[in-house]
Order: C-alpha cells, then structure tokens, then sequence
C-alpha cells in the first residue's frame, strides 16, 4: 500500500481551464485545428521590445538568481508606472517581483491570513483564490454576483460581507470569467469599508490595461494599505514568462521578503529583465487591444444569432461568460462535445461557479479575428445538431 495524498491536496478541485486547455492541445497536437477559447491567455507572443530586451540580456547578463522581491530596476519602473498610469506616488521599495500573479496569491494569503481565517471571494470567479486558499486552510466565503448588477458585488453584499467576521477580501476588476468591472466609485467604496474595518483589502489588477468603454482605478488611490497584485501575462502578452508583482503596506514587505526567499528564491531573471521593457511596448500593445475589442464586438454580434444570447458585458479582459441554460444542464459534457465534434475550446462555468456554474461557459476572445470567425462558423453548423 503506498502512502495517500495530504488531506489538503484532496480538498482542492481541479483547474478545469487548464484540463480543457490539455485536452485542446493533445488534439491539435494528432493534427486536429482547434480554434483555442478556453485558456485566459493571449494569442500572440510578447511585444517586440520585450523579445529584444530578452536577447540582450542572454548575451550581456548574468542569469543568476536576483534578489528575492525582484530587480530593482523592474521595482523602480513598476513603480514609475503607477506614477504613469493612475497618478500614485509608490515607494519601489514596497514592489515585490512574483513568480506570475500565481506566486503573487500565495505570499499575500500567506502574509495575511492564519489558519482558520475567512477571506470573501465573488462568484464566480477565478477557480485559483480559492483552490490556494483551501489548500492553506483559510476559510473561503462567497459573495454571489449575478447578471442583475452586472456580475459585480453591490457596496451592501460588502457591507454585509465584511460584517460576517472576515479577515480578508479579494476583489478583481477587470473580472474573471465575466469580464465586468467595479465602477472606480464602488472600487474606492468596498477599499474604504476594508480600511475602516480594519480588514486586508486584495485588489486583482491583472487585467488593467483591458479596459474597453469603463475607466480603471487602482485600490491605492483610496486605501494606501490595499495589496495590489497585478501581472505581465495578460495586458503585456507574456503569459509563459511566468512574472508578476505586488504593491505591499511598509509592514508587509520583510514578511514578504522571508516568504519569498524560501518559497521562490526568486523570480524568473531572464522574465524580470524582458519586463522592464514591456512598459515601452504601448503601442504594440494597444493595438492588440484593439484587435480583442473588435474582437469582443463581432462575437456580441454573432453568437445571439445561434443561441448564445445570455452574454456578460466584457467591460474589459478577453471573456464572454454566457448563459447556455436554454442548450444544457451540465456545461462541462457541453464544452467536451464541443471540443470533440466541432474542435471549439471553452471553459465550463463549473470552474468559476460551483453552484450554478453548470448552465454557464467562458469563451476568450483574445485570439485572432480568423479564429473568432472560423469558431462562429462551426458553432453555427454544430449548435443546432447538439441541441
């Protein structure tokens, strides 16, 4: 007999993203074309710039390990784009270098929460927060958001969250898997009410710079203390670099810092040196942008047309969450079909949404307009034989 799994490691469910993600690649991989709508990830590589910096640096750096919370020259330019981009005075010093926003989760939930500890999360949301949470043995409490306030928590659910004893909240905007976003006056609102209360305020900007008609705010605008965790993968394009950052309170970066040197040693060099030149890349960038809006905007268009009509916002990020109730009752068998016979990749809403998630599907549109179209066209011959 040998020895079972931990009892945590039991307790978290698995990333079905990622499951779908690995179904779609071995099928492409024995010839098939798959049009890819399930993994939250760019389609195009990085920007140039950041492919040069990366080449410089091979031939002129020394690959070793940096130190733990990061470059200090990336810390710098982080920094200088808050300055940048929301008008925030922030201390380099408190910018922590993470290995991918993943990395990011991990040390802020383990500098914040004990055992025991409640952190709020909307649903749906990302499966991740409260896959590490679990695996932590910190208390996951659920804010359900629905299509009446456009996918987003209203100023009372926080109010009457924060009253149920919570240590911590998390809150994305840009929001995954709906694409909606707080308004900047609700984003302050729920900041506020976290200070007040004397609760960790974590703010997921990994999505800013996605932003299609809605402005975006940073927490730190209104709670100087708020942990902020942001990353290069999405509005950057360099989702496999694996490289993210932080903003901490003055008193979180030596707790930080420890965690850090044991858990990661330190981030990726190579990353941390291509990143730095990512900020100089917003042109390229922006013009990706625009392809994901004009993108967004034609499947708005088409997918009522075949049934899909129950559709998120997409105030920013690269998803489309629909209602797929009126086609089924189990969304994951759904998305699988789909895979299979119309060689479509999505996301069963079952990983955002334990409850309700099975008469939901995520779709990312952050590939090509070919794609988008050709995905449309099959779904346009395949909806009507599945239904």
């Amino acid at each position: 007999m040998s020895p079972s799994s931990s009892r945590r490691a039991a307790l978290v469910q698995p990333f079905i993203v990622m499951d779908m993600f690995r179904e779609a690649n071995a099928l492409a991989a024995i010839g098939h074309d798959v049009v890819h709508m399930s993994a939250g990830q760019p389609a195009g590589g990085p920007p140039q710039k950041v492919v040069e910096a990366a080449r410089q640096a091979l031939d002129g750096a020394y690959m070793g390990y940096t130190n733990s919370l990061g470059l200090p020259a990336l810390r710098e330019r982080i920094a200088q784009h808050y300055h940048d981009a929301y008008g925030v005075e922030v201390d380099p010093g408190r910018v922590v270098v993470t290995t991918g926003s993943s990395g990011a989760f991990v040390l802020s939930f383990l500098a914040c929460f004990d055992q025991g500890d409640k952190v709020g999360l909307t649903v749906p949301g990302y499966p991740a927060y409260s896959n590490i949470l679990t695996a932590l043995d910190i208390t996951v409490a659920d804010i359900e958001v629905d299509g009446r306030h456009r996918w987003a928590p209203t100023p009372e659910q926080i109010s009457t969250a924060c009253e149920n004893g919570l240590s911590g909240l998390l809150l994305a905007s840009p929001a995954n898997p709906t694409g909606t976003m707080v308004t900047p006056e609700n984003l302050a609102a729920v900041s506020r009410t976290c200070a007040n209360r004397d609760i960790w305020f974590i703010s997921d900007e990994i999505y800013h710079g996605l932003n299609y008609e809605m402005p975006q705010a940073t927490a730190l605008t209104s709670n100087p203390d708020a942990l902020i965790i942001n990353s290069f993968s999405k509005y950057y394009c360099m989702t496999g670099w694996r490289i993210g950052w932080m903003i901490v309170p003055d008193s979180l970066v030596r707790p930080v810092e420890c965690l850090a040197q044991s858990l990661f040693i330190s981030p990726p060099t190579i990353s941390q040196y291509a990143a730095i030149a990512a900020f100089d890349a917003t042109e390229e960038l922006e013009h990706r942008k625009a392809e994901y809006r004009e993108n967004r905007d034609f499947l708005l268009r088409e997918l009522p047309g075949l049934g899909l009509g129950n559709l998120s916002p997409a105030d920013g990020a690269f998803y489309l969450y629909a209602d797929v109730a009126n086609l089924t009752n189990d969304s994951f068998a759904f998305a699988q079909a789909m895979l299979k016979e119309a060689h479509v990749a999505v996301s069963p809403g079952a990983d955002f949404d334990a409850e309700r998630g099975n008469r939901f599907l995520r779709l990312s549109f952050a590939g090509s307009m070919e794609h988008m179209e050709k995905a449309v066209e099959r779904l346009s011959r395949w909806l009507p034989k599945a239904g």
